[in-house]
């Protein structure tokens, strides 16, 4: 059995690559590994999304994608919200699947579309999942300030799935800014051509 715990007394485990791939939720929060990357593992996950999106694109309808991107936001409450837990109730950067199933919503969105647009796709929503303006930032300090006021050990499932949640909702919220802008962008090239 795992010795590793969240009791007071125990020590939050340390993700290598055996420890990720020890179980499903791990591999998938981590992004198949690439969560482990030791710097930007955010940026990592969002690379890895983008070639899996890509690659799947050869194989998978649009529905069969919007399927997929649906439960793997549902799904990812769990396993975000699990894999934090068991690594001591944070937002740890490794965990990634936030970031995957948020970028596959944008690539849903504007496919088919060139390099380019794919690229500022990538460009933008880097940004606003790391710096985090105006109502992003606003979602991430709420979590945040519920899973600080919030000490008890073992978690409810309740407050695994909140928390599960609120590792993904900026990075929805990232998502959606991310394609307000490609829209305004559009538009305003459409006034210049």
């Amino acid at each position: 059995m795992n010795n590793q715990t969240n009791t007071p007394t125990s020590t939050v485990p340390t993700p290598s690559l055996s420890w990720v791939f020890s179980k499903p939720s791990r591999a998938l929060a981590f992004g198949l590994g690439s969560g482990l990357a030791p710097f930007a593992p955010g940026t990592a996950g969002t690379l890895w999304a983008w070639a899996a999106f890509l690659l799947g694109e050869l194989f998978l309808s649009t529905e069969a994608w919007w399927w997929i991107i649906g439960v793997g936001i549902l799904l990812g409450c769990w396993i975000c919200g699990q894999v934090s837990e068991e690594l001591g109730k944070k937002d740890f950067g490794g965990i990634v699947w936030d970031e995957v199933v948020a970028f596959w919503l944008i690539l849903i969105f504007i496919m088919p579309a060139n390099l380019w647009m794919q690229i500022l796709a990538f460009a933008l929503f880097r940004f606003f999942d790391a710096v985090k303006p105006g109502p992003i930032g606003m979602i991430d300090r709420h979590f945040k300030h519920v899973e600080i006021s919030d000490n008890s050990s073992p978690s409810s499932v309740g407050l695994i799935l909140w928390r599960g949640f609120g590792i993904i909702a900026d990075d929805l919220a990232a998502a959606f800014f991310t394609l307000l802008t490609i829209a305004l962008v559009q538009i305003g090239l459409g006034y210049l051509s």
